[in-house]
């Protein structure tokens, strides 16, 4: 069984290896594929699903979310976060709450969700992926502010969709409570993580200056830090991935030793926990249900709401004050895809036993294959016809 086990991990990390070679090739998304290759799987081995729970999927998403978040602040940096700070808040924070808002509308006037339910949906589906970006994009990366806008608002509002889904559950699973209870949830969580990110920050600074025996160790000190970041935020109330966020952008400039060494690790370890995620979301879905039940239908619809409706609704006025040429607007507009975190916020769903929690979850499942598969995808040709610059990196 052990000798299984080996088989299957190491042969889907071969997989992502040569998925990273043939992207050069073709701009399909890596995690598109183990995210379908996954779902088949699981309906030709059911045993392959069985062996996974749904708490197991949580778990996985929040450990790839830290070293996601981590190393998304990091690259963006200090310098480049401060020259498009506002535009990154502004749609990081009033963004992620108007998309929820609009797809909750959807859901509850289309679908005859309840209120709350649809509260619960929108906030799943409201954060952006900023590695699914990098798997598309391949060894291109989008140049001036588009892409520190794009990087920076999926730092930011991932942690803000996991504080308004807490919430949401919270509102969802107790009955006497009101909305009061989602503001305060998501009042403690931002400014607890927040503070917690920027001590954090400061303390990582002054430790990366020590040198180490070993060069390898260069990464992994950076990795636990994140991973003490975390833990700290979290053990107070705080939102710990705001606060490892934060922390990356705290030492993304900092001059450090092995910083080219220890960016490539994150990097790589980054891509193939969005890879772990996507194929743990493929196994616990049972694709021959939902291919013949009226979620596919409900995901495809809000999926296509998402792209074309909400996300202009919620991001277009925000952009205007930026100084921002129309084109750099519709592609910061249309680059908003989905991946790793409504995975796991759609697994928070499930694991507090919230009502219609596993239709939720199927939706989820919808909407973010059609994100990565056909935004995804599209991503390249968008970019060229809108003139916007990339560079090999």
């Amino acid at each position: 069984m052990f000798g299984t086990i080996v088989l299957v991990v190491s042969g889907g990390l071969l997989l992502a290896l040569v998925a990273t070679r043939l992207n050069e090739r073709f701009p399909f998304p890596e995690p598109a594929v183990f995210l379908l290759l996954a779902a088949v799987a699981s309906d030709l081995f059911p045993k392959l699903g069985d062996r996974l729970s749904i708490r197991d999927v949580e778990r996985l998403g929040v450990v790839a979310l830290i070293v996601i978040l981590f190393n998304g602040g990091t690259l963006v940096g200090w310098r480049r976060f401060r020259v498009a700070a506002v535009p990154i808040f502004t749609l990081g924070v009033l963004g992620t709450f108007a998309t929820a808002g609009v797809i909750a509308v959807a859901a509850h006037y289309l679908f005859d969700f309840s209120w709350t339910i649809a509260g619960v949906l929108g906030a799943a589906l409201a954060p952006t992926d900023p590695a699914v970006m990098f798997s598309v994009l391949g060894n291109k990366e989008i140049g001036g502010r588009v892409g520190t806008i794009l990087e920076g608002e999926s730092g930011v509002n991932d942690p803000v969709g996991i504080a308004l889904m807490i919430g949401m559950i919270e509102l969802a699973t107790h009955a006497d409570a009101s909305f009061w209870v989602v503001v305060e949830e998501f009042s403690v969580e931002m400014l607890v993580g927040l503070l917690v990110g920027l001590v954090g920050g400061a303390v990582l600074r002054w430790l990366l200056r020590f040198s180490l025996p070993n060069p390898g160790l260069y990464p992994l000190r950076t990795l636990a830090a994140a991973g003490v970041i975390y833990g700290a935020a979290a053990a107070v109330g705080g939102s710990g991935f705001l606060a490892v966020f934060i922390a990356g952008i705290a030492v993304g400039d900092a001059d450090i030793p092995r910083r080219e060494q220890i960016e490539r690790f994150h990097t790589s370890l980054a891509s193939l926990a969005e890879v772990v995620v996507f194929a743990a979301l493929g196994l616990t879905v049972d694709l021959t249900e939902l291919l013949t039940s009226r979620h596919l239908l409900e995901g495809l619809v809000l999926a296509v709401i998402l792209a074309v409706v909400a996300r202009p609704l919620a991001v277009g006025p925000l952009l205007l004050p930026a100084r921002m040429r129309l084109n750099e607007r519709l592609f910061v507009i249309w680059g908003g895809l989905r991946g790793a975190v409504p995975i796991l916020l759609a697994a928070f769903a499930l694991v507090a036993a919230v009502e219609d929690a596993p239709r939720v979850y199927d939706i989820v499942f919808v909407v973010v294959a059609f994100s990565v598969i056909v935004q995804g995808s599209s991503i390249p040709f968008v970019a060229r016809r809108l003139g916007i610059p990339m560079r090999q990196v």
